[in-house]
Protein backbone atom coordinates (compact mmCIF):
# COMPACT_ATOMS: atom_id res chain seq x y z
CA UNK A 1 0.00 0.00 0.00
CA UNK A 2 2.88 2.37 0.81
CA UNK A 3 5.09 1.51 -2.38
CA UNK A 4 1.44 2.23 -4.02
CA UNK A 5 1.08 5.85 -2.67
CA UNK A 6 4.83 6.71 -3.98
CA UNK A 7 3.59 5.79 -7.40
CA UNK A 8 0.60 7.56 -6.97
CA UNK A 9 2.94 10.44 -6.37
CA UNK A 10 4.54 10.05 -9.85
CA UNK A 11 1.88 9.67 -12.02
CA UNK A 12 0.34 13.13 -10.54
CA UNK A 13 3.47 14.73 -11.83
CA UNK A 14 1.80 14.72 -15.72
CA UNK A 15 -1.43 16.60 -14.83
CA UNK A 16 0.45 18.69 -12.73
CA UNK A 17 2.39 19.89 -15.15
CA UNK A 18 0.06 19.92 -17.74
CA UNK A 19 -2.18 22.15 -15.42
CA UNK A 20 0.39 24.71 -14.63
CA UNK A 21 1.44 24.99 -18.16
CA UNK A 22 -2.25 25.86 -19.22
CA UNK A 23 -2.30 28.43 -16.59
CA UNK A 24 -4.79 26.29 -14.46
CA UNK A 25 -3.25 26.28 -11.36
CA UNK A 26 -5.96 25.56 -9.31
CA UNK A 27 -6.03 22.32 -10.51
CA UNK A 28 -2.39 22.21 -10.26
CA UNK A 29 -2.90 23.44 -6.37
CA UNK A 30 -4.96 20.34 -5.21
CA UNK A 31 -2.88 18.16 -7.00
CA UNK A 32 -0.18 19.18 -5.05
CA UNK A 33 -1.78 19.01 -2.35
CA UNK A 34 -2.68 15.46 -3.32
CA UNK A 35 0.42 14.38 -3.84
CA UNK A 36 1.93 15.86 -0.47
CA UNK A 37 -1.05 13.70 1.31
CA UNK A 38 0.67 10.72 -0.40
CA UNK A 39 3.38 11.16 0.72
CA UNK A 40 2.08 11.50 4.41
CA UNK A 41 -0.17 8.61 4.04
CA UNK A 42 2.25 6.20 2.75
CA UNK A 43 4.95 7.25 5.70
CA UNK A 44 1.99 6.20 8.14
CA UNK A 45 1.75 3.26 6.39
CA UNK A 46 4.90 2.26 6.11
CA UNK A 47 5.49 2.60 10.08
CA UNK A 48 2.56 1.32 11.12
CA UNK A 49 3.40 -2.15 9.16
CA UNK A 50 7.13 -1.91 10.27
CA UNK A 51 9.02 -0.30 7.76
CA UNK A 52 8.39 0.43 3.96
CA UNK A 53 11.17 -2.51 3.06
CA UNK A 54 14.76 -1.66 1.39
CA UNK A 55 12.54 -1.04 -1.66
CA UNK A 56 10.20 1.87 -0.23
CA UNK A 57 13.55 3.77 1.17
CA UNK A 58 14.79 4.32 -2.02
CA UNK A 59 11.55 4.78 -4.19
CA UNK A 60 9.93 7.09 -1.47
CA UNK A 61 12.68 10.05 -1.90
CA UNK A 62 12.98 8.83 -5.68
CA UNK A 63 9.39 9.79 -5.83
CA UNK A 64 9.94 13.00 -4.25
CA UNK A 65 12.68 14.17 -6.25
CA UNK A 66 10.42 13.77 -9.28
CA UNK A 67 6.99 15.72 -7.49
CA UNK A 68 8.46 18.04 -6.57
CA UNK A 69 11.36 19.17 -9.31
CA UNK A 70 9.27 18.43 -12.17
CA UNK A 71 6.50 20.81 -10.52
CA UNK A 72 9.36 23.61 -10.00
CA UNK A 73 10.77 23.29 -13.43
CA UNK A 74 6.91 23.81 -14.92
CA UNK A 75 7.16 27.09 -12.47
CA UNK A 76 10.28 27.88 -14.21
CA UNK A 77 8.37 27.27 -17.60
CA UNK A 78 5.67 29.99 -16.47
CA UNK A 79 8.18 32.23 -14.56
CA UNK A 80 7.10 32.33 -11.14
CA UNK A 81 10.81 30.59 -9.98
CA UNK A 82 13.54 31.44 -10.82
CA UNK A 83 15.77 28.91 -12.02
CA UNK A 84 18.27 29.54 -9.20
CA UNK A 85 17.09 27.69 -6.38
CA UNK A 86 16.01 24.82 -8.73
CA UNK A 87 19.45 24.19 -9.86
CA UNK A 88 20.76 24.17 -6.65
CA UNK A 89 18.00 21.87 -5.59
CA UNK A 90 18.68 19.67 -8.52
CA UNK A 91 22.58 19.42 -7.49
CA UNK A 92 21.62 18.77 -4.23
CA UNK A 93 19.90 15.43 -5.22
CA UNK A 94 21.82 14.40 -7.80
CA UNK A 95 24.53 14.73 -5.22
CA UNK A 96 22.34 12.41 -2.73
CA UNK A 97 21.22 10.14 -4.98
CA UNK A 98 25.10 9.12 -6.06
CA UNK A 99 25.73 8.91 -2.04
CA UNK A 100 22.63 6.57 -2.28
CA UNK A 101 23.83 4.37 -4.98
CA UNK A 102 27.19 4.41 -3.53
CA UNK A 103 25.74 3.08 0.26
CA UNK A 104 23.64 0.67 -1.65
CA UNK A 105 26.71 -0.87 -3.31
CA UNK A 106 28.23 -1.06 -0.47
CA UNK A 107 24.87 -3.04 1.19
CA UNK A 108 23.78 -0.24 2.98
CA UNK A 109 20.56 1.57 2.52
CA UNK A 110 19.96 4.92 4.12
CA UNK A 111 16.56 6.15 4.58
CA UNK A 112 15.23 9.70 4.91
CA UNK A 113 16.44 11.03 7.52
CA UNK A 114 14.57 13.87 9.80
CA UNK A 115 16.21 16.71 8.06
CA UNK A 116 15.55 14.70 4.58
CA UNK A 117 11.64 14.58 5.59
CA UNK A 118 11.72 18.58 6.64
CA UNK A 119 13.34 19.65 3.65
CA UNK A 120 10.80 17.20 1.67
CA UNK A 121 7.92 19.09 3.83
CA UNK A 122 9.36 22.86 2.97
CA UNK A 123 9.35 22.20 -0.06
CA UNK A 124 5.92 20.85 -0.32
CA UNK A 125 4.90 24.00 1.38
CA UNK A 126 6.47 26.51 -1.23
CA UNK A 127 4.94 24.65 -3.93
CA UNK A 128 1.55 25.13 -2.36
CA UNK A 129 2.14 28.69 -1.46
CA UNK A 130 3.79 29.29 -5.00
CA UNK A 131 0.63 27.78 -6.56
CA UNK A 132 -1.57 29.37 -4.80
CA UNK A 133 -0.14 32.53 -5.67
CA UNK A 134 1.28 33.85 -2.72
CA UNK A 135 5.21 35.47 -2.52
CA UNK A 136 5.81 33.52 1.03
CA UNK A 137 6.18 30.53 -0.93
CA UNK A 138 9.42 32.12 -2.55
CA UNK A 139 10.83 32.17 0.51
CA UNK A 140 10.28 28.85 1.39
CA UNK A 141 11.55 27.57 -0.99
CA UNK A 142 14.99 29.42 -0.23
CA UNK A 143 14.33 27.66 3.28
CA UNK A 144 14.29 24.75 1.82
CA UNK A 145 17.38 24.74 -0.17
CA UNK A 146 18.72 25.73 3.21
CA UNK A 147 17.56 22.97 4.67
CA UNK A 148 18.28 20.97 1.65
CA UNK A 149 21.77 21.03 2.43
CA UNK A 150 21.93 20.58 5.91
CA UNK A 151 20.18 17.52 5.19
CA UNK A 152 23.02 16.46 2.44
CA UNK A 153 25.98 17.15 5.36
CA UNK A 154 23.93 14.83 7.79
CA UNK A 155 23.69 12.64 4.86
CA UNK A 156 27.72 12.56 3.95
CA UNK A 157 28.29 12.68 8.08
CA UNK A 158 25.87 8.78 8.48
CA UNK A 159 27.40 7.94 5.26
CA UNK A 160 31.32 8.32 6.56
CA UNK A 161 30.33 6.84 10.10
CA UNK A 162 28.79 3.60 9.01
CA UNK A 163 31.75 3.11 6.59
CA UNK A 164 34.49 4.72 8.70
CA UNK A 165 33.38 3.89 12.20
CA UNK A 166 34.16 7.66 12.88
CA UNK A 167 32.04 10.16 14.18
CA UNK A 168 32.22 13.74 12.11
CA UNK A 169 31.23 16.97 13.03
Amino acid sequence: MANFMTLLRILLVLPIAVSILSDRNGVALILTILGALTDLVDGKVARKNGGSGDVGKLLDPFADKVFVLSILIALIEVGVVSSIPVILLLLREFSVSLLRSISASQGMVFGASQLGKLKTFTEFLALIFLLAGYQVGTYILWLSVGVAYLSFYDYVRSYLKAFTGVNYP
